[in-house]
């Protein structure tokens, strides 16, 4: 999610984005200890997209 989009969201859309993306974040942390995933960038753009919210 780029900066941009998040300026357009409200309060609560932000919270909702938050709550999937650190899902998203757990079930690729889970995934990877697993077995190593195809594109290990996934993490590490998930976890910005995190910060940015």
């Amino acid at each position: 999610m780029k900066q941009s989009e998040v300026r357009e969201l409200s309060v609560a859309e932000l919270q909702e984005e938050l709550g999937k993306s650190r899902k998203a974040y757990s079930d690729l942390k889970m995934a990877h200890a697993v077995s190593p995933l195809e594109n290990p960038i996934q993490l590490r753009t998930v976890r910005r997209s995190i910060a940015r919210i």
